[in-house]
């Protein structure tokens, strides 16, 4: 009992250890570049799904071992951990900066509780609609970067409401004064209810703090801060994060310029099919956007039962009596909603800044129509969504919010400075740092795949699927893509395997279109790790998840998904492209081979 009891206590170093030596026979054994990388690749991704190291940490793993194994230079890998995703993230969380400073996301918060009411489910659901139809227009992770502060705060005006309720029920019936919340200070980690706190969150890790004795439950995720009254309350806390970032991704599929992927197969497509101008924004958005529809509807089922449960009959009644702690949790909001007064000029600024760095997101290049980035046709390519993040976020360190005073020697109060709309030391405190090395890790792994040629590897294995039904084919390719874009970034995964599927084919005379369409789709569903994709890095940096919450939600998920590209293609998708049909525009059969 003993042993098992130092076991336990050093279960993380051991699995550390075990882990590195159990898996070293793979490239003593093999000794290539491809099995080296896959050793490396097979010890990150064990230790992020077990967490042993924290998962920043581990992420520093490939820019020690890759130079150790002569896959990359260490200054080639290093210059993986700060990409273009980056900047734009230090321009987007400037904005959640001021949105937060201000408690613009407090007054958007509650406004759209009033509206939709403060059932999670049909809040979930418009949660999601909201951000898949931002994400149609918008890069994903920014979609996500935005949405996330104000279902934060969603999250917490609903639990500090029916806190607030059940304590006032609680002093009725005892007679016990009760002090109520007050959710608009800052608690620094002192209790002032035994019942619920409210703090603002912080983004990081969570990870289990102790538990309160009383009559309710309270778990507490210490690194933002968050106490949760009952286990309820962290289920709907987790099923708002993960609803975020998957109907991020969902939305993503909608348009060419939804996400990278869309952009690379159709630079792919129409560099190899000159002839074949049948993929534009049109025909993409009429393909994609009911598949997209029922994943997100699916999804929202999926992810309400797993975590709340789904009761159909209660949602849909007609005529439902509301409770009487659901009345009481609507006057809360409605209260707290008029505390926060009429609107300052700090927020207005605030929320135009932000539309400011919508449209100029939307317009820059739509695809459908000329946007801006033609007024720099010198330098195509130059500017990205992150030159437009740092724009608006340097004018929330330039833009004044307030004058800074103070009283002279005679009594007279003078202006001698101004405090702009944030400071750096309140960026400083939102910026997830370790998130960004967890992302820049993922970008490290997937460079190294690359140069190694493990992922060329990969993508050589699906060359023999030629004698298989094209139905089995598409599905064998479909998950082939999903799995491998759980560890490789969607963009290097897409432009890997796009070589590989388009000779495949034409030798086995299928249209093109018919397995390239269904493996772009998938390449998106990064649903299962936090180092998946950034809008699953910054989701889980609030501290409500744990990899495993990510991992049960996201397999359902990829599994709708899959399912549903299937259904697509061989019924609507026919049509359009007339996919039966090995088409004219393709090269002809035999001028082709297989690599």
């Amino acid at each position: 009992m003993k042993l098992l009891s130092y076991i336990f206590v050093y279960r993380r170093l051991l699995l550390v250890v075990f882990t590195l030596l159990l898996l070293l026979p793979l490239p003593i054994t093999l000794r290539t570049k491809e099995a080296e990388c896959a050793y490396i690749l097979f010890v990150v991704a064990i230790l992020w799904l077990t967490e042993a190291l924290p998962l920043s940490v581990t992420a520093l793993l490939p820019a020690l071992m890759f130079p150790l194994f002569g896959i990359m230079p260490s200054k080639t890998v290093a210059s993986a951990y700060f990409k273009d995703f980056h900047l734009l993230l230090i321009g987007v969380i400037c904005l959640a900066t001021s949105i937060e400073k201000w408690n613009l996301h407090k007054r958007i918060a509650l406004r759209m509780v009033m509206m939709v009411g403060v059932d999670p489910a049909w809040l979930t659901l418009g949660f999601m609609s909201s951000t898949a139809f931002l994400s149609m227009w918008l890069s994903n992770t920014s979609t996500t970067a935005m949405v996330m502060p104000i279902v934060e705060a969603v999250a917490q005006q609903i639990i500090s409401a029916e806190a607030e309720v059940e304590a006032t029920q609680m002093t009725y019936f005892n007679g016990a004064t009760n002090h109520g919340l007050e959710i608009d200070e800052s608690i620094n980690g002192q209790e002032t209810n035994e019942k619920a706190e409210r703090t603002k969150p912080v983004p990081g890790y969570g990870n289990e703090a102790g538990k309160i004795s009383s009559k309710v439950e309270l778990e507490k995720v210490s690194v933002t801060g968050t106490k949760y009254r009952t286990k309820r309350d962290h289920m709907m806390c987790k099923l708002m994060c993960l609803c975020i970032t998957y109907s991020s991704t969902i939305g993503g599929l909608t348009t060419i310029t939804g996400t990278s992927t869309n952009l690379i197969f159709a630079e792919h497509f129409n560099m190899r099919y000159p002839d074949c101008r049948c993929i534009n924004f049109g025909s993409w958005f009429m393909l994609s956007f009911p598949a997209a529809l029922i994943i997100l509807l699916l999804s929202w089922i999926w992810l309400q039962w797993l975590f709340l449960g789904f009761n159909l009959k209660e949602m849909f009644k007609c005529g439902k009596t509301k409770t009487v702690q659901e009345k009481a949790c609507a006057e809360v909001i409605k209260q707290e909603y008029k505390k926060l007064g009429p609107i300052r000029f700090q927020e207005i600024v605030t929320l135009i800044l932000f539309i400011v760095m919508a449209v100029l997101w939307f317009s820059r290049d739509p695809g459908f129509a000329s946007g801006w980035s033609t007024l720099f046709a010198e330098y195509p390519g130059f500017a990205t969504d992150s030159t437009v993040a740092l724009l608006v976020g340097l004018l929330f360190f330039l833009i004044p919010a307030k004058r800074l005073t103070k009283t002279t020697p005679t009594g007279e109060i003078v202006s001698f400075d101004y405090s702009p709309l944030i400071t750096w030391k309140e960026f400083q405190s939102f910026m997830p740092w370790d998130i960004a090395i967890l992302v820049g890790g993922g970008f490290a792994l997937a460079d190294g795949c690359e140069e190694s040629g493990l992922s060329k590897w990969i993508g050589n294995q699906l060359s023999p699927l030629g004698s298989l039904p094209v139905w089995l084919i598409i599905l064998i390719s479909s998950l082939m893509v999903t799995s491998l874009t759980e560890f490789a970034s969607n963009p290097a995964t897409i432009t890997l395997l796009l070589p590989i599927l388009s000779p495949l084919a034409e030798a086995i005379h299928v249209n093109p279109l018919y397995i390239l369409i269904p493996s772009t789709l998938c390449t998106s569903f990064a649903f299962l790790l936090p180092v998946a994709n950034p809008p699953n890095a910054i989701v889980f940096s609030y501290g409500h998840l744990k990899t495993i919450d990510m991992v049960k939600a996201g397999l359902g998920v990829n599994i709708i998904g899959v399912l549903v590209v299937m259904l697509a293609t061989f019924t609507w998708i026919v049509p359009m492209f007339d996919l039966h049909t090995y088409p004219s525009w393709a090269p002809a059969l035999g001028n082709q081979t297989i690599p």
